[in-house]
């Protein structure tokens, strides 16, 4: 087998962001259930937890330009047609369908004002209302249609170094700019209401996709420099969560995770350093020969956005067929772990279930 095509089937850097992504988001929107009532210092602590996976969105982009760019290239081209044509089956249909699930079957997980109407019906489809997680999928189509101009920016930069540093400074300073702006008009600013729709426009994550393209273009200075200075990103991590921390309590009780928002310098700082250190766990599983972790991590990925798009399905079930309303009360963190745990098992599962089915029955 072709040195490419071996590598192709074992996890990169990409996959690990992917499934770790997909790991802590199942867990955010179970917080937010649970959370719910709880005495000052469970909120605290429970907030705590919500900061520490608050990076899922970052990861899924820079996850997913990552590998997008990394098996384009080393295919020798991007096809637009087929790229698009695989794009419809493996993204535009399963939401299509999870979205219709969560309108038709749970209709109280919408957000903002429900539909009434046929109109409205459309309007919560395509905005992300749908369901409390599917604002992120909103975002992340976003990032896979605009997927060519990110293989320009790929062909462009080359391994050219002053186009990477220019590229890397620039697009900080941009998105520096775009938190400002955000921080004023937007999170709790004179138009928050007007502009909610804003935190999925693909511009507020931008800096993720094109940080993606220059880690694969200039992957052997990224690596080295992982490798080589991966405690300084450990203590940097520690620094940036304490800060995150700091900025949700600040807004008193009870806990508001709204406040614990993306856009923010220390949310971004932390979504990067997470990115780093997975990314340095990904690099010692390759340069020390765990294929198989590297093979259960590339599969993983393939039913990571599936099982994205039915966490909250299966977690609702879950809430709702053990009656764990209660019990959360009293026990937390027991409903915190045996919830995230299940939630995660049956929404990979049921991804892996219907892959099995295509293959062995739609593409026959």
């Amino acid at each position: 087998m072709p040195k490419h095509n071996e590598q192709h089937v074992r996890g990169d850097i990409g996959d690990y962001l992917k499934v770790f992504a997909c790991t802590a988001v199942i867990g955010q929107p179970i917080i937010s259930l649970i959370i719910q009532g709880q005495p000052a210092h469970l909120q605290t602590n429970l907030g705590s937890v919500y900061d520490l996976i608050k990076y899922t969105a970052p990861a899924f982009i820079f996850g997913i330009l990552y590998s997008t760019i990394r098996q384009s290239s080393q295919g020798g081209r991007f096809v637009p047609k087929k790229y698009y044509r695989g794009m419809v089956i493996s993204l535009i249909v399963p939401t299509v369908i999870w979205t219709l699930i969560y309108l038709l079957l749970m209709p109280n997980l919408q957000q903002g004002h429900p539909y009434q109407n046929w109109h409205q019906f459309i309007w919560q489809f395509i905005n992300g209302n749908a369901a409390p997680h599917l604002w992120y999928n909103t975002m992340m189509l976003q990032f896979a249609l605009l997927i060519p101009f990110f293989w320009i920016l790929h062909c462009w930069l080359g391994t050219t170094r002053w186009k990477g540093w220019l590229t890397l400074i620039g697009t900080a300073i941009f998105y520096c700019g775009w938190l400002i702006f955000y921080d004023y008009y937007v999170f709790h600013g004179p138009r928050e209401h007007a502009w909610y729709l804003l935190d999925r426009v693909f511009v507020s994550f931008i800096i993720y996709g094109v940080y993606g393209v220059l880690a694969w273009n200039y992957r052997r200075r990224f690596n080295h420099w992982l490798l080589r200075y991966w405690p300084l990103i450990l203590i940097g991590l520690a620094m940036a969560f304490v800060k995150t921390n700091h900025e949700l309590r600040a807004f008193g009780w009870p806990i508001d995770l709204a406040n614990a928002t993306y856009y923010k310098p220390s949310m971004t700082f932390y979504s990067l350093m997470v990115i780093c250190l997975v990314a340095v766990f990904s690099l010692n599983n390759q340069y020390h020969h765990y294929r198989k972790i590297q093979q259960l991590f590339h599969y993983l990925a393939t039913l990571a956005y599936p099982a994205y798009l039915g966490n909250v399905f299966w977690e609702q079930l879950l809430w709702r067929g053990f009656a764990l309303q209660n019990m959360a009360m009293s026990h937390p963190y027991l409903i915190l772990s045996f919830l995230w745990v299940g939630t995660w098992l049956l929404s990979f599962a049921c991804a892996a279930g219907v892959q099995i089915f295509q293959q062995h029955f739609i593409r026959r």
